[in-house]
C-alpha cells in the first residue's frame, strides 16, 4: 500500500513539474501583419508588386518573398537563388534577411524566395526597402517604389 501511494505522489509531482515547465516555456511571437505587399522597381529586369509573408519564433524571424517584378528567364532549381531583403528598422536603422531557399521556378514564372532568415527584437517595426537577388551569377537589385501595405511588420 505504501509503495502505491509513493508512486501516485511521484506521478502527481512529475505531472505538476511538466505542466509548470510548459507554462513557463517561451511562446512563439506573433508578428502583425503576417502578410504585406510592396512595389519594387528592378531596373531592366522589370517592376511590379511583391508579396511578403512573415513568421516569428522568439528572436528568429523569416520572410518569404514572391514578386512578379522578376520573371525567371530559365528554369531555376530549388535553392539556387541567393536573396537579401533589406528592411527599415523602427523608422531609422536597417536590418537584412538573407537566404538561399527557394522552390523550383519554371522559366517565365515569377521569382519566389525564402524563407529569408533574420533576427528581431520585441517591438521591432520592419518595412521592406530593397531586395537583392542573385540567380546564375546575375545580380538583380530592386528598390521599393511604394510603402509596404497594410504597414510595417511589428514583432
Amino acid at each position: 500500500m505504501r509503495h502505491g501511494r509513493l508512486a501516485l505522489a511521484s506521478a502527481v509531482g512529475t505531472t505538476a513539474l511538466a505542466l509548470g515547465a510548459l507554462v513557463m516555456a517561451p511562446a512563439a511571437g506573433a508578428v502583425e501583419p503576417q502578410e504585406a505587399s510592396i512595389g519594387f522597381d528592378c531596373g531592366s529586369f522589370g517592376s511590379g508588386t511583391a508579396a511578403l509573408k512573415a513568421t516569428q519564433n522568439g528572436t528568429a524571424a523569416t520572410i518569404e518573398v514572391s514578386t512578379a517584378a522578376i520573371k525567371a528567364p530559365l528554369d531555376v532549381g530549388a535553392g539556387a537563388v541567393a536573396s537579401t531583403l533589406t528592411l527599415t528598422r523602427n523608422g531609422s536603422g536597417t536590418t537584412t534577411f538573407t537566404g538561399n531557399a527557394n522552390p523550383a521556378i519554371p522559366a517565365g514564372s515569377p521569382v519566389s524566395t525564402g524563407p529569408l532568415n533574420g533576427t528581431v527584437a520585441s517591438g521591432d517595426s520592419l518595412a521592406a526597402s530593397s531586395l537583392k537577388i542573385v540567380v546564375f551569377g546575375i545580380t538583380v537589385n530592386c528598390a521599393a517604389t511604394s510603402a509596404q501595405t497594410p504597414g510595417p511588420f511589428v514583432f
